[in-house]
């Protein structure tokens, strides 16, 4: 695990290097979003058609959906009882609902379980983003975004906002090939896995270029804090204990608990910008989380590895 994080580690750097060196003249932010409509359009629903088509799917499915769902929820109400402490505004109240009960799962979380188990890591790490987490991102994160937010925004119906995610269609399509028993063609299944094999340097890449260091203010120091106990430990911890009541062994059980562990989502950036939250605070809850993340996934691995009901 320390192995597979020094080189994520290392690629995350890379990204945060070219975006402080700007080669070409290119901001960082141009740059990140040319790589992240192509992951996000193209590269992404590939693999996702890829995996989700010749993976086991069944029981185990439904459980790693379920401890997504159910962690996330656990996640916003920690983080609203933890929030009296601090007393922030409601831009910022939002902000920090969003960086700690949504993992990074794609960005970082389906790198990381592709490099330790390989396709059955891969499964995992999309099943858990889109069948738990980004259904209720896109409803209940939207509401929470839009009813702390100072900017009035409309909001869409939840199944137009679903549908409008590349990879939803193409989830879509390989579950019902995969239910459907029909077979991957050979030139199909490697064309696929060419596109997909791009994935995870360019989405680590662009967490580079998403994270921000000039966005730390002292007085957000208790409102970090509390997002990163709660995305760091918490979230992981019930997301521990869900897997073992569900019965999850082996790479599902693991795979789903390093899932919850992950730092925040880049994508919740996009949220503030748009209902007003406070962009700043949830940059830096980003940044903080993701380089937390390098000390406490290794430190999570190795604690699963010493459970014997996960596996």
């Amino acid at each position: 695990m320390l192995g597979v994080m020094t080189q994520m580690g290392a690629l995350i750097a890379c990204g945060v290097a070219w975006g402080r060196l700007r080669p070409g003249g290119l901001r960082a932010d141009e740059t990140r979003r040319v790589l992240t409509t192509l992951v996000y359009y193209l590269l992404l629903p590939a693999l996702v058609l890829k995996v989700l088509w010749t993976a086991p799917l069944g029981l185990v499915s439904l459980k790693i959906a379920a401890v997504a769902g159910l962690t996330v929820i656990a996640a916003l109400a920690l983080t609203a009882l933890a929030c009296r402490l601090c007393a922030p505004g409601r831009a910022t109240l939002g902000a920090m609902m969003l960086a700690a009960a949504w993992p990074n799962a794609v960005y970082l979380g389906l790198p990381i379980l592709d490099r330790l188990f390989g396709d059955a890591g891969r499964a995992v790490a999309i099943q858990y983003d889109l069948f738990g987490a980004l259904p209720l991102l896109l409803t209940v994160g939207v509401l929470i975004a839009r009813h702390f937010g100072t900017h009035d925004e409309p909001v869409t119906g939840p199944l137009r906002g679903l549908f409008a995610v590349p990879s939803i269609w193409a989830a879509f399509v390989a579950v019902v090939f995969n239910v459907g028993g029909v077979p991957m063609p050979g030139w199909l299944d490697g064309w696929l896995g060419f596109l997909g094999h791009a994935v995870t340097p360019l989405m680590l890449f662009s967490l580079g270029l998403a994270l921000m260091f000039d966005r730390f203010r002292a007085r957000a120091g208790r409102a970090l804090a509390v997002v990163a106990v709660v995305q760091l430990l918490a979230a992981p911890l019930v997301a521990l204990g869900l897997a073992l009541a569900l019965g999850l062994q082996g790479v599902p059980g693991i795979g789903t608990v390093l899932e919850a562990a992950m730092p925040a989502m880049v994508l919740g950036i996009v949220f503030c910008d748009r209902f007003g939250l406070d962009t700043g605070l949830y940059a830096a809850a980003v940044t903080l989380t993701t380089a937390l993340s390098l000390v406490t996934l290794p430190l999570w691995y190795a604690l699963l590895q010493l459970l014997p009901a996960l596996q």
